[in-house]
C-alpha cells in the first residue's frame, strides 16, 4: 500500500540512525555474466572458496587486457557482474591454482604429522597445480539508473536486482578479509568471540546491506552475532556439548548428527566430517594395498594397528569410532583424537536456556557502543578504496544519517476504582491500586515440585497481596507436596503421580469443580516439568494453571507480577485504555472490529524434522480490546504463512519478500470465511499490518549518549520506504541494551484511518499487554500469539520425536520412494474446552 501522508503528532525529536547516505550514478549498466568453471577434464569445480581464488587468480592475470582493466563483483558461485561490458560476450580463460584442497583459511589449530590410510593407502597431498577453465557468458544488463527510479517511487524488474550487485560487492569485501559470510552478515576470524558453554561460542560480527529509503539509496550497517563452535580437539567439543566426563558416556547418534558436514584439520589438511566409521578403531579394517613397485599381496589391517605399524603412533581413543572424511563409497577413516575442529563453523543446533542467557548477556551493548562498533565496522571495509564501488560511482558518506522523529503522547491508563495509573518512561505499578476488574479464585488447589519452598507462607503471602488488588481467595482445597523420591523420576511420571495424589484427597465432583491450580516449581527456566504439566492441564483436564518457581528471596511485586497473570487467565482485566472505556477509538469504537494477532514460530536452526507451531488470537468482548481467545495448530516446518486459517490483522515474523503472500493467502483464508458465513458475517472491511521484529534498524539520540530514544518515539520518514506505508515505532523504554522499534508494515487499509489516527492506535496497544507493567515493544495481540504458540509447543517434545525420526530417515537413505515422500505434520494436542476461550498463554 502506497503512503498518502505522514503523522504529525507528538513531540519533535532529532535523532541519529545506524544508517549511511549512499550516492548513486544517474546512468550506466551493471553487466551480468554466468560463470562456468571446469577442470581440464570437463569435470565441474566444486568446493566452497575454490571460486573466489579461481576468479581472484583470473583478474590478476587477465585484468588489464582480456578483462579491459575492469572492476568485478563475483558472488562465489555462478554470477559476475562488471560495470559496461567485457570484449566478448563469451570469454573464456585459463587460470592455473595451487593448492586447490586447501582452499580455506583454517586458522592456528593443532596439527598432527601422522597422514591416515585411504582405501588402504596413505592419501598422497594434494600439493600440485591444478588446470581451471573459466567461461565467462554474457546473460543481461542492469541499469543502474533504476535504482534512482525506485528512490522516486517507480520501482522496476532491475531495482532488486541492482541492489544485489551492490550487496554482493559487500560480500565480496568481507569475503577478501577472510570473514564467514552468513547472508549479508560478515564475522572476522579475528573478532574476540565469548564462550556460552558446551564447546560453542558468541561471534560478533557486522550486517551491512542497501536499502532504498525517502530520496536517498541508504547503507544500513548494525552489529550482529552468530554462534559458532569452538576449535580444536573433536573429542574435547564431543565431551563439552554432551556434558559428559568420560568419552564411554558420549551418545554416538547425536554426535554423528553434530558433525556432520564440519570441517576439521589433521596432518595440515583441511576435510569435511560425513560420519563415523561402523567399527571402532581397533576394529574397523581397510584393505592396505603393496605401495607402487613392492611384492605382495593386499591385507586386510585395522585402523589401529597401521597406525601403530607404520606411523609409529599409539591410538589413545582404540575403542571410540573413527571419523569419516572420505566419500559416501570411498570412505577415509582417521581416528578421532587426531581431527581438530577448524574455526568459524556456525553451531546450528538449539542452544540451551543456558546458553541463550548468556548470548544475550554478551551481546548486548549500550547505544554509544554500539555506534562505536559501527564507525569501526566501517573504517575496517574502508568501502571509499573499493575498485568496483569506485569505477560505477558510487559513494557512501561516512556520517550516521540524521532523521526527525516524534514521541508520541502516551496513553491514559485506568486500575480499579476508576484511579488513573501513573505511568513514567513507559512503566507503572500497582502500589495502592486494585485491578480494575479483579476476579475471585475459589475451588482451587496447590501443587508443589520444589521440596526447599516453604509452600504454605508463600500461598498466604500471594493471598494477602491479592486482596490488596482486588482479588478474593478461598482457601486452597489442598497443598499437596511431591512424594519423597519422586523428583528421580522422568517428567511425565511426576506429574501423573501428583494428580493422581489430588484424586486421592478431594472427591471427584470437588475435583472436577476445580477453576485453578498454583503449581510450584523447583527450576525456573530449566524445569522438565513444566511442559508436561501444562499439557495435564489445558489439554487432558481443562484447568487453567500457573506456574511459579520462587527460587530467590520474593516480596510483593514478585506476587503482583504473578497475581498479573492470575488474574488475566481466568478472566479479569488488570488494566484498561481510558480511550478503550470511553469508547473513543477511531473506528474501532464505532464499528464491531475484531483485532487478529498472528504468530507462526519456528524449531532451531537444523532442525526441518521438527514442525513449526502457528498461533492466531482474537479479540473478545467488542468494543473493549484487552481480551483474547487463541488458537494454535501445528504446519510443515518453516513454513511462515498459516495454512490452515479457514478450517475452523496486525501480523508478525514475515519477510518483506512475503507481504504479497500475506494478501494472497492468509487474507484471502478469511475473506472465504466471511464469503461462507453471509447471514452473520457481512464482508467486514480490513486493516493488514505487518509487525516486523528482524531488522537491523536503530535510533539513537547521538553517537555519546548511553541512554536509549524514549518511550513513543516513532519514525516515518528520511529511512522509511520511498512509496510504501511504513514506519519504526519504539513504545518501549528499553532498559538494557540499545533499543530495537517494531518496522510496521501497512499492507491494507480499507478502514481509511489516518496516519496519526493508526499510529497512535498501534501504540496503544503496546500497553494492553495484561502480565505486565510496562509498555511492551511489539503490539499486545502478535505478542499473545508467540506466547501462545510457545506454551502449545511445550505440549509434545518434537526433539524426541526427531531423534527417532532421524535415526529412521538415515536408515531408509537407499530407499529412493521413501526420500521423496513428504514428512507428515505432528499435530499438537487439542485444548480442552474448558479453557479454549481463556487467556491462557498470558
Amino acid at each position: 500500500m502506497r503512503r498518502e501522508s505522514i503523522g504529525t503528532r507528538g513531540e519533535r525529536i532529532n535523532l541519529i540512525t545506524n544508517h549511511f547516505k549512499v550516492s548513486t550514478p544517474k546512468s550506466g549498466d551493471f553487466y551480468h555474466y554466468n560463470v562456468t568453471m571446469t577442470y581440464e577434464d570437463d569435470k565441474p569445480v566444486v568446493g566452497k572458496g575454490i571460486g573466489r581464488r579461481v576468479i581472484q587468480t583470473m583478474q590478476e592475470n587477465y585484468g588489464k587486457k582480456e578483462l579491459a582493466g575492469k572492476a568485478i563483483a563475483y558472488d562465489g558461485d555462478k554470477s559476475l557482474f562488471t560495470i559496461g561490458p567485457l570484449p566478448e560476450e563469451k570469454n573464456n580463460f585459463i587460470v592455473m591454482l595451487n593448492d586447490i584442497r586447501a582452499s580455506r583459511p583454517s586458522g592456528d589449530v593443532g596439527t598432527s604429522k601422522n597422514v591416515p590410510p585411504k582405501d588402504g593407502q596413505p592419501p598422497k597431498p594434494n600439493y600440485g597445480v591444478k588446470t581451471i577453465k573459466v567461461e565467462l557468458r554474457f546473460a543481461t544488463k542492469l541499469p543502474i539508473g533504476s535504482i534512482l527510479s525506485a528512490l522516486q517511487g517507480r520501482e522496476t524488474d532491475s531495482t532488486q536486482e541492482a541492489l544485489r550487485v551492490l550487496d554482493i560487492v559487500l560480500r565480496q569485501n568481507a569475503a577478501k578479509r577472510e570473514c564467514m559470510l552468513v547472508r549479508q552478515s560478515f564475522y572476522d576470524k579475528s573478532s574476540p568471540c565469548f564462550h556460552l558453554g558446551g564447546h560453542v561460542q558468541g561471534c560478533p560480527g557486522y550486517h551491512m546491506s542497501f536499502r532504498t529509503t525517502k530520496d536517498v539509496l541508504s547503507l544500513n550497517v548494525d552489529v550482529s552475532t552468530t554462534i559458532t563452535i569452538q576449535p580444536g580437539p573433536v573429542i574435547e567439543f564431543l565431551l563439552q556439548n554432551q556434558n559428559c566426563k568420560q568419552v564411554n558416556q558420549i551418545d554416538w547418534p547425536k554426535a554423528n548428527r553434530l558433525l556432520k558436514n564440519l570441517r576439521v584439520k589433521i596432518n595440515n589438511q583441511e576435510y569435511k566430517i560425513i560420519g563415523f566409521s561402523e567399527k571402532i578403531c581397533a576394529q574397523q579394517t581397510f584393505t592396505l594395498n603393496p605401495k607402487a613397485g613392492e611384492v605382495g599381496n593386499p591385507v586386510e589391517i585395522t585402523v589401529q594397528e597401521y597406525f601403530r605399524k607404520y606411523r609409529n603412533l599409539q591410538i589413545q581413543y582404540a575403542n571410540l569410532p573413527c571419523l569419516n572424511v572420505g566419500k559416501p563409497k570411498r570412505p577415509t577413516y582417521y581416528p578421532i583424537e587426531l581431527c581438530t575442529l577448524l574455526p568459524l563453523q556456525r553451531y546450528k543446533k538449539a542452544l540451551t536456556v543456558t546458553q541463550r542467557s548468556a548470548l544475550v548477556e554478551n551481546s548486548r551493548q549500550k547505544p554509544n557502543d554500539r555506534l562505536r562498533s559501527l564507525n569501526h565496522a566501517m573504517n575496517i571495509c574502508n568501502y571509499e578504496s573499493d575498485p568496483f564501488l569506485r569505477e560505477c560511482g558510487v559513494r557512501i558518506s561516512p556520517n550516521f544519517t540524521q532523521v526527525v522523529g516524534r514521541v508520541l503522547q502516551t496513553p491514559k491508563l485506568k486500575a480499579g476504582n476508576s484511579k488513573d495509573i501513573f505511568i513514567k518512561n513507559g512503566r507503572w505499578n500497582f502500589n495502592e491500586k486494585t485491578f480494575i476488574a479483579p476476579v475471585t479464585v475459589k475451588s482451587w488447589f496447590v501443587v508443589n515440585f520444589s521440596a526447599q519452598c516453604d509452600s504454605r507462607t508463600l500461598i498466604g503471602n500471594l493471598m494477602r497481596c491479592g486482596e490488596m488488588k482486588g482479588m478474593r481467595f478461598t482457601n486452597p482445597n489442598m497443598i499437596i507436596n511431591e512424594e519423597r523420591g519422586m523428583w528421580k523420576e522422568p517428567a511425565a511420571a511426576r506429574v501423573e503421580s501428583m494428580i493422581m495424589q489430588a484424586r486421592k484427597i478431594c472427591n471427584p465432583k470437588s475435583f472436577g469443580e476445580t477453576t485453578f491450580i498454583l503449581c510450584i516449581l523447583a527450576e525456573r527456566k530449566n524445569s522438565d516439568v513444566y511442559g508436561p504439566w501444562k499439557k495435564k492441564c489445558l489439554s487432558e483436564l481443562g484447568f487453567i494453571n500457573q506456574c511459579i518457581a520462587p527460587t530467590r528471596s520474593v516480596n510483593d511485586q514478585y506476587f503482583t507480577n504473578v497475581l498479573l497473570k492470575i488474574n488475566a487467565k481466568l478472566g479479569g482485566l488488570n488494566s484498561q485504555l481510558l480511550f478503550e472505556i470511553n469508547r473513543v477509538i477511531p473506528m474501532v469504537s464505532n464499528v464491531p472490529t475484531l483485532i487478529i494477532g498472528m504468530d507462526v514460530s519456528h524449531p532451531a536452526p537444523g532442525r526441518d524434522d521438527v514442525p513449526s507451531i502457528a498461533a492466531v488470537v482474537g479479540s473478545r468482548e467488542w468494543p473493549f480490546i484487552s481480551k483474547y481467545r487463541a488458537v494454535v495448530r501445528s504446519q510443515s516446518s518453516r513454513v511462515e504463512m498459516i495454512d490452515a486459517l479457514y478450517k475452523p490483522l496486525i501480523r508478525d515474523g514475515v519477510s518483506e519478500s512475503q507481504f504479497n503472500q500475506v494478501l494472497n493467502i492468509e487474507l484471502d483464508q478469511i475473506i472465504e470465511f466471511c464469503n461462507g458465513n453471509p447471514g452473520s458475517w457481512p464482508r467486514p472491511k480490513f486493516t493488514v499490518i505487518i509487525a516486523q521484529k528482524n531488522h537491523y534498524t536503530r535510533f539513537f539520540h547521538d553517537t555519546k549518549s548511553p541512554y536509549n530514544v524514549p518511550p513513543g518515539t516513532l519514525v516515518d520518514t528520511t529511512v522509511c520506504h520511498p512509496s510504501n506505508y511504513d514506519f519504526y515505532m519504539c513504545p518501549h523504554a528499553g532498559m538494557i541494551g540499545t533499543s530495537r522499534p517494531t518496522h510496521y508494515h501497512v499492507l491494507l487499509d480499507e478502514n481509511k484511518f489516518t496516519a496519526d489516527q493508526l499510529q497512535e492506535f498501534i501504540h496503544s496497544l503496546s500497553y494492553t499487554y495484561q502480565r505486565s507493567t510496562s509498555a511492551i515493544s511489539i503490539v499486545a495481540p502478535v505478542l499473545y500469539a508467540h506466547m501462545a504458540a510457545a506454551q502449545v509447543a511445550q505440549f509434545e517434545k518434537f526433539e524426541d520425536r526427531s531423534e527417532t525420526a532421524s535415526r529412521t530417515s538415515s536408515q531408509q537413505q537407499g530407499s529412493s520412494t521413501a526420500a521423496a515422500a513428504p514428512r507428515p505434520v505432528p499435530q499438537l494436542p487439542k485444548l480442552h474446552e474448558k479453557v479454549r476461550s481463556s487467556m491462557f498463554f498470558c
